[in-house]
């Protein structure tokens, strides 16, 4: 495995060896040992979550709050995904900055996403088997979001707005100076 920095601290690109043959391919996907040494980071994942969506799909920016904040581990199975990372800690240089990447089965690409981060994705191909890890559970009462296309974050998600396809929650989020974050 190889670890590829970003611009925002703490969070990483991870590139697998993969072992191909003439049966097709092998790799892990996550090995403890190796992220530890690599990135110095402790990870204790506890739920693995997995979403099925077609072109267009948009599903974020979201995270959760206090306590209930998730650290993430991302990847795409099957199809072609834009993954997007917002720092959201007030404290870091690159607060309120994104690192966006894509992800697919062909590349094999995976994003760490620390605590303290906003996630979202969107599929650019016409269907995607989108996988990640967690270091906390989901707490409902704990979620939140920002708004997809906040003007202040200035993402480029490379569809144009009639292609996107959001849950009625994801289209009426604060944007991102209407929130406090702590």
């Amino acid at each position: 495995m190889t670890i590829i920095d970003t611009p925002l601290e703490g969070c990483f690109v991870l590139e697998p060896t993969v072992y191909e043959d003439s049966r097709g391919y092998f790799l892990e996907t996550f090995n403890q040992l190796d992220f530890r040494k690599l990135t110095g980071i402790e990870v204790p994942f506890v739920q693995d979550n997995e979403s099925f969506s077609t072109k267009g799909v948009l599903r974020g920016l979201h995270y959760q709050e206090g306590a209930y904040a998730q650290a993430k581990l991302v990847r795409v199975v099957q199809g072609h995904v834009l993954d997007v990372a917002v720092d959201i800690r007030p404290n870091s240089p690159s607060f309120g900055q994104h690192f966006s990447t894509e992800l697919s089965e062909t590349n094999k690409r995976q994003l760490f996403i620390p605590r303290g981060f906003a996630h979202g994705f969107v599929v650019l191909s016409d269907s995607a088997l989108f996988s990640y890890k967690c270091d906390n559970y989901y707490h409902k009462a704990a979620e939140a979001g920002i708004r997809y296309n906040d003007p202040e974050l200035n993402i480029d998600w490379r569809l144009s707005e009639d292609q996107l396809m959001l849950s009625d929650k994801d289209k009426h989020l604060p944007l991102f100076h209407e929130i406090s974050f702590e």
